[in-house]
């Protein structure tokens, strides 16, 4: 059996979060759930994301990938994915958008006064 290539992922969140802020990130993080989720459980399923997940052009993925992709995004345990868990997947796929959102978080932290709790 021929070996596969490892898969690329071009990081776009970035680039989204530029362009549409905030807000709009979310929105659209909000928009791809609801593209991969099962309708009856409002959850993304393992069925869900194989059905739905050519929509997003990620075809090529094998069954192993999107289990994968579950179980990594899976902080409950419960084998599905909820909107939350999904938003935070996305975000810790994104390592740009990860150190981006550190970095903010420094500054902010930077500028507060926490004598208040000592």
């Amino acid at each position: 059996m021929a070996a596969q290539a490892p898969l690329s992922f071009d990081d776009l969140l970035p680039l989204m979060a530029e362009k549409l802020g905030g807000e709009g990130l979310i929105r659209e993080l909000c928009n791809g759930f609801e593209l991969l989720t099962d309708a009856d459980k409002g959850v993304i399923t393992f069925d869900s994301l194989k059905k739905n997940s050519s929509i997003l052009g990620l075809q090529e993925l094998t069954d192993d990938d999107l289990r994968s992709m579950l179980k990594e995004g899976d902080l409950d345990g419960d084998g599905v994915l909820n909107q939350m868990e999904f938003c935070v997947l996305m975000f810790r796929l994104s390592p740009e958008l990860m150190q981006q959102s550190e970095m903010l978080l420094e500054e902010a932290l930077s500028q507060q006064d926490f004598s208040f709790c000592f």
